[in-house]
C-alpha cells in the first residue's frame, strides 16, 4: 500500500499517532511503572520500563503540541522535530550532569519535588524511538479528521499524556530508621524511601565516638560489622536497657513520635519524650511526603549506651523526623539527620523544627490550598446566591429539591474527605467543591434586572464568607488548630453566615407579575381526542 499524500496540516496525522493503540499502552504503562510498579518491585525493569515508556510516548506528544503551535506545520516535519527532539533531550539529560539539574528544576517547577539522574545506562532505551517511529508508520494511514474525534483527542489523551510525561516518580527522602551500638560506639543508620515506604536494604551508617555530639563515616570494618546487622523484627517494638542501671528500660511508642522509659526493668512505662499528636500532624505537613496518615513520622528504633560513669544515652530513630538522643545528663535533643550528605536538598538542611511550630514558608503548597479552598467557599455563597433569586425570579433551572440533594451530597462527600478515607484528602476537597460550585454556576440564570442593593449584598456576603474562612485557614498554616481536618470543617462552618445573607438577598429580587418560561421543560401534551 503506497502511502497517503502529505497534508499541509499535520494535526490529523500526529493526533492518529497520539491516539495509537501502542501510545496509549505505553501511556498507561508509564504511569502504572512510576507510581505503582516501582514502589512494589523495585529494581533495574521498572527503571527501565519507563525510559522505554516515555520514549514511546513523548514523540507524539511533541509533535501534537507543534501541530497545535503551527497549525500550518506538514505532518512528516512535525514526526521529525518529535522524534529528533526527543532523542537530543533525553541524551543530553542521561549523559550530562548539568543537564539532569536542569531538567530536575525544570519538572519540580512543574510537578513538585523531582529528581532526574544523569544515567548513561538509561540510553539503551534510545532504540524505543524506532518503535515509536514504525507506530507513526501505522497510525499516518488513518489521520484524525472528523471534529468529534479530533476533540476526544485534544482534551482527553493530550492532558493524560502531558501528565503522564511531566509526572516523575516521587523523590525518595531521607529516613532514620536504625539505631545501634557497635563497639561502644553509637551507629545511625539512614535509609531513603516516600510515602510509606523505605527501599533501603543496607541503609547509610553514620558513628559517633563521643555519644553523639559528633558523627563520621564508618570504617571499613565498622561498615561490614553494621551491614550484617539485623534490625528489629516487623511488628517487634524494639527496646533498650542500661547495663549499669539494668532496672532503667527505654522502648518506643508504636505508631507515634514517642519514648516511653521504665524504671522497674519493664513491669510499669511512663512518658519520657515525644511529640504530642497535634504537634505531630504540624510535622506532617512540614516534612514532605510523609505517608497517607504520616507513617514516617513515628519512633522506629532505639538502643542504649552506658557511658562508663554510671549514666547512659539514648539514641532514637525517628524516620523522617530524623535522629534524637538522650544526653547522659538526661536532657533530650532532636538531631535530625547527622550526616549532611544524607540530608541534601532536605527541608530545614536536615535540622528539624520545633514541635508544634510551622509558618506559611515552611508548609510547602499549603498556602496556595488555603487560598482555592478559600475562594471556593466564597465562589459557593455567589453561587447559591445567584440560585435562590433565580428561584424567586423564575429563572433558574435548578429545582429546590435538586439543590437539597446536590448539598446532602456535597456534605455526605465531605465527611469522606474530611475522615481522612482518601489518600489525597485536601486535594479531594478542592476539587470537590470546585465540581459542585461549577454545578451550580452552571444551574443559575439570575434575574434579568438585578437590583444594585441585591448585587451589592451578594458581594458582602461572598466577602463575609472568604473573611472568616481565612480565619482558621490562616491559623493552620501556623499549627493553630493543628488538625487539617479541624481547619476544614471550621472554615467550611464559617461560610454559613454569609450563605444566610446572600439567601435572605433574595428578598430584593421582584417576582413575576405573570408566568415565565417553566424552570423545566413542560410534558409535551396528549394526542387531540
Amino acid at each position: 500500500m503506497s502511502a497517503p499524500p502529505p497534508h499541509r496540516d499535520g494535526a490529523p496525522a500526529a493526533l492518529a499517532w497520539l491516539g495509537h493503540p501502542a501510545t496509549v499502552a505505553a501511556l498507561v504503562l508509564l504511569v502504572a511503572n512510576d507510581h505503582l510498579l516501582k514502589a512494589a518491585f523495585p529494581g533495574l525493569v521498572t527503571g527501565k520500563l519507563s525510559d522505554v515508556a516515555g520514549l514511546l510516548l513523548a514523540p507524539p506528544l511533541v509533535a501534537v503540541l507543534l501541530t497545535l503551535v503551527a497549525s500550518r506545520l506538514p505532518a512528516r516535519v512535525a514526526v521529525a522535530l518529535g522524534l529528533g527532539l526527543v532523542a537530543a533531550g533525553f541524551t543530553a539529560v542521561k549523559s550530562i550532569g548539568y543537564a539532569a539539574a536542569g531538567a530536575s528544576a525544570l519538572w519540580s517547577a512543574v510537578s513538585g519535588p523531582s529528581l532526574v539522574r544523569a544515567d548513561r545506562t538509561d540510553l539503551l532505551a534510545l532504540p524505543a524511538l524506532a518503535l515509536a517511529w514504525w507506530v507513526w508508520s501505522r497510525a499516518r494511514r488513518e489521520p484524525v479528521r472528523r471534529r468529534s474525534a479530533r476533540l476526544v483527542r485534544l482534551l482527553v489523551l493530550l492532558p493524560a499524556a502531558t501528565l503522564a510525561v511531566a509526572a516523575t516518580s516521587p523523590v525518595h527522602h531521607p529516613d532514620a530508621v536504625r539505631a545501634a551500638v557497635l563497639d561502644e560506639r553509637l551507629a545511625a543508620g539512614v535509609g531513603h524511601g516516600y510515602a510509606d515506604k523505605v527501599f533501603d536494604s543496607v541503609p547509610t551508617w553514620r558513628v559517633s565516638d563521643d555519644a553523639g555530639a559528633t558523627w563520621r563515616d564508618p570504617t571499613r570494618g565498622e561498615a561490614e560489622a553494621l551491614t550484617g546487622a539485623k534490625g528489629p523484627v516487623a511488628g517487634a517494638v524494639s527496646r533498650g536497657c542500661s547495663t549499669a542501671t539494668p532496672t532503667r528500660c527505654y522502648r518506643p511508642v508504636p505508631g507515634r513520635l514517642a519514648v516511653e522509659q521504665s524504671d522497674d526493668a519493664g513491669r510499669s512505662w511512663r512518658p519520657a519524650w515525644g511529640a504530642t499528636e497535634a504537634q505531630r500532624a504540624v510535622l506532617r505537613r512540614q516534612y514532605p511526603d510523609p505517608g497517607p496518615r504520616g507513617e514516617r513520622i513515628a519512633t522506629q528504633e532505639l538502643t542504649v549506651r552506658d557511658t562508663g560513669d554510671g549514666r547512659h544515652v539514648v539514641l532514637v530513630a525517628n524516620g523522617r523526623d530524623g535522629f534524637a538522643v538522650r544526653r547522659p545528663d538526661g536532657s533530650w535533643e532532636r538531631l535530625g539527620f547527622v550526616g549532611t550528605e544524607a540530608a541534601g536538598g532536605y527541608p530545614f538542611a536536615g535540622r528539624p523544627p520545633a514541635f508544634g511550630r510551622s509558618t506559611p514558608a515552611d508548609r510547602g503548597d499549603d498556602p496556595l490550598l488555603s487560598l482555592l479552598l478559600g475562594l471556593t467557599l466564597a465562589g459557593s455563597v455567589l453561587a447559591v446566591s445567584g440560585v435562590r433569586a433565580g428561584l424567586r425570579a423564575g429563572t433558574s433551572r435548578l429545582r429546590p429539591t435538586c439543590l437539597a440533594a446536590l448539598g446532602v451530597t456535597a456534605w455526605a462527600l465531605l465527611a469522606v474527605v474530611w475522615s481522612g478515607a482518601l489518600l489525597f484528602a485536601e486535594a479531594g476537597v478542592v476539587a470537590l467543591l470546585a465540581v459542585l460550585l461549577g454545578v451550580l454556576l452552571l444551574s443559575v440564570r439570575a434575574p434579568a434586572e438585578p437590583s444594585g442593593r441585591w448585587t451589592l449584598e451578594v458581594l458582602l456576603a461572598a466577602a463575609l464568607a472568604l473573611a472568616l474562612a481565612a480565619l482558621p485557614l490562616v491559623g493552620w498554616l501556623y499549627g493553630r488548630p493543628a488538625h487539617t481536618g479541624t481547619a476544614l470543617l471550621i472554615a467550611v462552618a464559617a461560610t454559613v453566615p454569609g450563605l444566610l445573607l446572600g439567601w435572605r438577598a433574595a428578598r430584593l429580587v421582584t417576582a413575576p407579575a405573570h408566568p415565565v418560561d417553566p424552570p423545566w421543560p413542560a410534558a409535551p401534551a396528549g394526542p387531540p381526542r
